[in-house]
């Protein structure tokens, strides 16, 4: 299992601890951020391909900033894909 934590920029949450074994996402969790949105998003990735939640959570923005949580998440999966 691979267990990491990516250093958000440009949103609310500091941080996000991300687990992914066999390419399925088993956990995430953020640091800092909107405590429902962001426990939010962990519950609906949870058992998701990480192809499938880069996808969908890509390119999603929050206000007027030109990222979000679900966004920053997309950017440390996509991460994980081209180291592993």
């Amino acid at each position: 299992m691979a267990q990491f934590t990516y250093q958000t920029r440009g949103v609310c949450s500091r941080s996000i601890d991300i687990s992914v074994e066999d390419g399925i996402i088993r956990e995430v969790v953020y640091h800092g951020g909107c405590s429902g949105n962001t426990q939010g998003v962990a519950a609906l990735v949870k058992g998701m391909r990480v192809e499938d939640a880069v996808e969908r959570l890509s390119g999603i923005r929050c206000g007027f900033k030109s990222t979000s949580c679900p966004d920053q998440l997309a950017t440390a999966l996509r991460e994980y894909l081209a180291k592993n």
